[in-house]
Order: structure tokens, then C-alpha cells, then sequence
């Protein structure tokens, strides 16, 4: 009975560490920030149905601004497709401010550098492939 308490332990633990490496770290980098107001928001998405939807993150991350550029890594991620929607909250209210016609007045930027021209784009036109640690960049529009 040991035998078998033993072997499933050695079991349990050696998919455990085998699923843990199966996952990866996205770093992230913003450039472009023009002052150190506020904060900036990153969200992750790897569903196409909530993209760029607020409060339908996979994952956000906020950072105080130090410099012209931000940084953050996302970790322990599945392999997939992602896509990630940036904001500067300057005034730190923890929304993307919009004008009377629902036009950011505030920077942001989506991933793949995708520049907007009448709507938010598509998650298909902002994604990319994560299947090992990766990094990308973005610059904000303002």
C-alpha cells in the first residue's frame, strides 16, 4: 500500500512541475508616455468575445509611471494568443476618459501598435502567439 501512496505522490508532483513548465511570461513595454501622472493600465486578453471590454481582463496590471516607458510581465501564462489594451490614467481614476462622442481623451494604445481609425480594433487584428516567454511593445497614441 505504500508502494502505491508513494508512486502516485511521485505521480501528482512530477505533472504538477510538468504543467508549471508549460507556462509563460509575457513582458510587456510602453513607450511613449509623455508625463508621470497617473498610472498605467495594462490589460491582457485571450478571449476574442471580451476584448477591450472593461472589466473582461484575463489579467491587469497597474503601474506607477517612472519614466517614458513602462514595464510589466504577466506570468505563469497558457500557451495561446493574447492581445493587450493600455491606458495612461492621468488623473488616477481607474477609467479610460472619454469625450461626448466616446473618443479616449486620455493616451492609449492597443498591442501590434494597432492605430484605431473609428472603433476599438479586433482582438484578431491586435493578437499575437505566445508559445515560449516573449516580449513586445506598444506606443501610446495621444
Amino acid at each position: 500500500m505504500r508502494f502505491f501512496i508513494l508512486l502516485f505522490s511521485i505521480s501528482f508532483f512530477s505533472l504538477s512541475n510538468f504543467a508549471q513548465k508549460n507556462k509563460v511570461d509575457l513582458t510587456v513595454t510602453l513607450t511613449g508616455i509623455a508625463n508621470k501622472n497617473g498610472m498605467i493600465e495594462f490589460g491582457l486578453y485571450n478571449d476574442p468575445s471580451k476584448f477591450a471590454k472593461v472589466g473582461q481582463t484575463l489579467k491587469t496590471l497597474r503601474v506607477k509611471i517612472t519614466s517614458s516607458e513602462a514595464v510589466v510581465t504577466f506570468h505563469d501564462l497558457e500557451p495561446g494568443k493574447y492581445a493587450v489594451c493600455f491606458y495612461h490614467d492621468e488623473n488616477n481614476n481607474k477609467s479610460c476618459d472619454k469625450n461626448f462622442l466616446s473618443i479616449p481623451t486620455e493616451a492609449y494604445a492597443f498591442s501590434n501598435n494597432i492605430r484605431p481609425k473609428f472603433s476599438v480594433p479586433t482582438f484578431e487584428d491586435c493578437s499575437f502567439s505566445v508559445t515560449k516567454n516573449k516580449s513586445v511593445t506598444a506606443r501610446l497614441v495621444y
